[in-house]
């Protein structure tokens, strides 16, 4: 094998695969599957460039960006549309910092019940 040759072919051919694999992504949103097909390259050369080549991962990893930006473009529309399941969940996840947060209660009625509870995580405040 030459030098300029690769287990996916020649590094010109792989330059231009990953191209319209980008390319691919983006019109899909990123789903991973369907780029693939549209480009003719099997899911694991991918995820192999994934770990191989920096420069193809930040750009695959821009395109989460462009799929988080669509979904909350339809989300606002939702809510635009009045739907209260969507302003919610809106609240819920962005709202946080006036209040708008969902916290569980858990009681009991079991005399002499030893009850142990583990908090798992950082606390934010801890740390600031």
């Amino acid at each position: 094998m030459s030098e300029d040759k690769t287990q996916y072919g020649n590094n010109k051919q792989n330059s231009t695969l990953k191209k319209a694999m980008v390319d691919a992504l983006e019109k899909s949103l990123g789903v991973v599957t369907t780029a693939c097909k549209s480009v003719g390259i099997d899911r694991g050369t991918h995820y192999n460039w994934l770990k191989a080549d920096e420069e193809y991962a930040e750009r695959v990893k821009s395109i989460e960006d462009i799929a988080i930006d669509f979904a909350e473009s339809k989300l606002h529309k939702q809510i635009e549309k009045g739907d209260t399941t969507a302003t919610i969940f809106y609240l819920k996840t962005k709202g946080k910092n006036r209040g708008y947060i969902e916290r569980q209660e858990i009681t009991h009625d079991l005399p002499n019940a030893n009850i142990n509870i583990e908090i798992i995580g950082e606390d934010p405040e801890v740390n600031e």
